[in-house]
């Protein structure tokens, strides 16, 4: 079919084709299908979605638009993976990487940055002295070999129609539909040649999903793509109405990150790293259950060797893994309590947005990083606070930012004279 048939095929409820839909996409990513009809073709798809079938010939057309990469012909062994939808403080991976390499299970990641609230996993790395992002196909398979973990920038050539397809909709305000959204991220996590994967799919205020019955739906059509195409694939869908641990914005990350790899991590964000550790340990070649795999992670943690492993990785990627050298802001502002109380809530999104004004994130995808800015968030949900007890400090780059942040993370802050209802980090898995 030419373009504009299958345009108003899917505009009138139709199903695809396979090889037509394949042949749209791939003549797209040859620059021979225009932005206009792309972009009408994505609103179609908006208004009335895809099939299984075409989610699952969307996802093949975008990874066969490029190179793909075959880890396990490579090491000889199965290569895992994690991937979170996005939220804010979120720097889980940087705690389960090494913690699962220190178990003997290599973890090769590629990742990408931050935009509007939502930290990006590249964006805190960067902000460690000397980190390299970008490796080549022989340095990241050679660091795996030697290290086993290895986080790295998204090459040029890996699903190239992804990311001209996903500039696209970002304009066109078609980015919000779970059939492209699914295809989007598990296009890039099979092209990157890791046969087992964990998602960790966010949930509530600061999440992409709001709600857990929308977050359910992402994660079984992920888990459907995955299945598809032969990997084994485990969605936890964890609670993102608050900020996720204690700190938010980039170098502050990085140091709590390294903190739970050493033991010493906030117990929300310990919790989901150990979680996510077992199940990318149960998925291995090491023939365990997920219950030997969180015992196998804590005692890589107790014993230091997930911390040995930290310091290796940040090494090999050409970076200081001492805390000591990541910058500092040069303003810190306590939030105090305005009274007694229990913290009823702390909102992610409000206090995402604090860090963004900053400077932690950006609002333009060419936005400078200022990545020694942030918030430390000391009191979460159901914690009791007095009056003048610190909330929150925000580490700010002049007076005139901290006192506008430390007003806006007031704000994200309710109290009440009794405590919610408890809810732990995970919420369910989909797996």
């Amino acid at each position: 079919m030419h373009p504009a048939e299958l345009i108003e095929q899917k505009r009138n409820g139709g199903e695809h084709d396979p090889g037509e839909l394949e042949a749209l996409i791939l003549g797209y990513a040859r620059d021979e299908v225009p932005d206009y009809q792309m972009a009408a073709w994505c609103m179609a798809v908006y208004f009335n979605g895809l099939t299984s079938a075409e989610t699952d010939a969307l996802t093949d057309a975008m990874i066969r638009s490029g190179a793909t990469l075959d880890l396990r012909a490579a090491l000889g062994r199965k290569v895992v993976d994690k991937h979170s939808t996005g939220g804010v403080g979120d720097k889980t991976s940087l705690a389960v990487g090494p913690i699962v390499a220190a178990c003997g299970v290599p973890l090769g990641k590629m990742s990408g940055r931050g935009l509007g609230h939502t930290g990006g996993t590249l964006d805190k790395l960067e902000s460690i002295p000397g980190f390299r992002v970008e490796l080549s196909t022989e340095e990241l398979v050679a660091q795996l070999r030697d290290v086993g973990v290895a986080i790295v920038g998204q090459t040029a050539d890996l699903v190239p129609a992804d990311k001209k397809l996903y500039a696209l909709r970002d304009v066109t305000a078609t980015v919000d539909i779970v059939p492209l959204i699914a295809s989007s991220i598990m296009s890039k996590k099979l092209a990157a040649g890791a046969e087992a994967i964990v998602l960790d799919v966010k949930v509530g205020d600061g999440a992409f999903m709001k709600t857990l019955d929308d977050a359910r739906v992402l994660a079984t059509q992920m888990h459907q793509i995955g299945t598809w195409a032969g990997r084994e694939v485990t969605c936890l869908l964890t609670d993102m109405d608050q900020p996720l641990g204690r700190a938010v914005g980039n170098a502050l990350e990085v140091e709590e990150a390294r903190d739970t790899v050493r033991g010493d991590g906030p117990a929300d964000l310990t919790e989901l790293v150990l979680e996510a550790c077992a199940r990318l340990l149960a998925y291995s070649d090491l023939g365990i259950d997920a219950a030997e795999g969180r015992r196998r992670a804590e005692a890589a943690v107790a014993d230091g060797s997930a911390l040995e492993t930290y310091e290796r990785w940040i090494r090999a990627q050409g970076g200081d893994p001492d805390p000591a050298a990541l910058e500092r802001a040069p303003v810190q502002r306590p939030v105090p309590a305005p009274r007694d109380g229990v913290v009823t809530r702390v909102g992610a999104l409000d206090v995402g947005l604090a860090a963004l004004a900053l400077g932690a994130g950006r609002r333009r995808k060419d936005d400078p990083i200022d990545h020694a800015v942030g918030v430390l968030c000391f009191a979460k949900r159901g914690d009791t606070v007095l009056a003048g007890d610190d909330l929150a400090e925000v580490h700010a780059r002049d007076d005139a930012a901290a006192e506008r942040g430390a007003a806006a993370v007031l704000a994200a802050y309710e109290l009440g004279d009794e405590a919610p209802p408890e809810r732990g980090i995970l919420l369910d898995v989909v797996d």
